[in-house]
């Protein structure tokens, strides 16, 4: 039955709604936050309580971020399938088990349980809100993604003080525990106020404003078939490049400090006066989330590719700057900033293009498919402490530099071109028996 409304009421509804759910994943996302971002203020207290050794306390952050980011494709699929509230509802009871667990641990397998149950649900969200943000808008998709990827940093900039306050004054145990209950169920209220964007012509509801058709893909590619493009994996690679290459060059921006003999030395700019370690980490904290919105709302005006151009080549140059004037405080400070602001466009840029190149059906099966690459980065990441074992520093930022400036030249003259006869739908999808077999056999069911 249709609704009996006026065009432009239905038009100011439809809008009204996609904001809001828009608002709603920005949240969700604040919910997980912590749990990446707050982890680093656990660690010694874990350490100071039981005496483990950090590098064990650590291994269960790295369970969290693969647990994170490889599961996503399958959280996805059942997005895809069954809509973003199940999953967000699922993911906050592991979100709030997870730091209940943590609250209780007297073990390191405890705590890697809580890890991997924590990356477990932090995914769910994150593909989830991700994905259903580029269904909603299919015109603005840069935009969209960067203001939900924002809420991830968002959420822990507004708590991490609370958090460090907590754990001053009652102690970790009590601050895993009331937190993740209170996160837990916000993220039950939330998730329940998620749903899926109208796909079909009914109760005259339609579909949202279309994408540009000269950018968008001509079909919507299953995830099968999307693997089974050369366009996907050089996606791949580049980020993968640039998460990798922006790691290596942040990660490690405490040693770093502490070796320019910057670190404690204060500095003043904006009206504030901090030591350059601090004043560095706190302008991550605020550009690494500004820039996802920023270099979204700009690539959904003048292209995906040539965004990534400009960021990437920005980021390139920063690490080379920082490498040659980061001996002096101040412009350790400004070049930290810059290439921090150039860095974390990645979370908004990446799925938008994803979102572009194979449709909106599948989107977020699609988009976390491609996140895994966040995942194969973080293998890469620690062989940047060998390379400053082997060459120094020097050998760490140019190693970062190559592999920025690398996908800004690939997005132009691979990617773009590669993009644009995807688009014509000449181009020739490789061969992979197994994926039209995995294809017809899911048909069939």
């Amino acid at each position: 039955m249709a609704l009996n409304v006026p065009a432009s009421d239905e038009k100011t509804s439809k809008k009204t709604i996609r904001w809001a759910q828009l608002l709603i994943a920005i949240l969700c996302m604040s919910m997980i936050a912590n749990l990446q971002y707050g982890w680093t203020l656990f660690v010694n207290p874990i350490h100071d309580k039981f005496h483990w050794s950090k590098a064990g306390i650590q291994v269960a952050f790295t369970i969290f971020v693969l647990a994170e980011t490889w599961l996503v494709p399958l959280e996805g699929y059942l997005v895809d399938r069954f809509g973003p509230r199940p999953v967000v509802l699922m993911s906050g009871l592991l979100v709030g088990l997870s730091w209940v667990i943590n609250a209780k641990a007297n073990s390191l397998g405890l705590l890697y349980l809580a890890a991997a149950l924590g990356g477990i649900g932090a995914g769910g969200v994150y593909g989830t809100c991700v994905g259903n943000a580029l269904k909603w808008f299919p015109d603005r998709r840069g935009l969209a993604a960067g203001l939900t990827a924002m809420g991830f940093g968002a959420g822990s900039a507004l708590t991490i003080v609370p958090i460090a306050a907590m754990i001053k004054a009652s102690g970790y145990q009590a601050t895993f525990l009331y937190f993740g209950i209170g996160q837990g169920l916000g993220l039950l209220v939330l998730g329940a106020l998620l749903i899926r964007p109208p796909v079909e012509q009914s109760d005259g509801w339609g579909p949202f404003p279309a994408p540009d058709a000269k950018r968008s893909a001509s079909q919507d590619y299953t995830p099968l078939k999307m693997l089974a493009t050369p366009t996907f994996w050089v996606m791949y690679a580049m980020f993968v490049m640039m998460a990798a290459g922006g790691l290596m060059a942040t990660a490690q921006l405490a040693p770093i400090a502490e070796d320019f003999h910057v670190a404690k030395i204060p500095v003043s700019l904006l009206g504030l006066t901090l030591p350059a370690l601090t004043f560095a980490l706190s302008l991550d904290r605020i550009l690494n989330g500004v820039t996802r919105p920023f270099f979204g709302w700009v690539s959904d005006r003048i292209g995906r590719e040539t965004t990534m151009f400009i960021a990437f080549g920005l980021e390139g140059m920063g690490i080379i700057l920082l490498s040659q004037l980061g001996r002096d405080p101040v412009a350790f400070v400004i070049l930290t900033g810059m290439v921090f602001f150039a860095w974390g466009e990645i979370y908004s840029l990446f799925p938008a293009t994803c979102g572009e190149s194979f449709g909106s059906r599948y989107a977020t099966t699609n988009a976390g498919l491609l996140y895994t690459a966040k995942g194969t980065a973080a293998l890469i990441v620690p062989f940047s402490s060998l390379l400053a074992a082997s060459g120094g520093w020097a050998m760490v930022f140019w190693a970062a530099a190559i592999l920025n400036i690398a996908s800004a030249a690939i997005a132009v003259l691979v990617l773009k071109p590669m993009r644009a006869r995807l688009r014509r739908g000449d181009v020739d999808v490789a061969p992979l028996e197994g994926a039209k077999l995995a294809e017809a056999a899911a048909k069939t069911l």
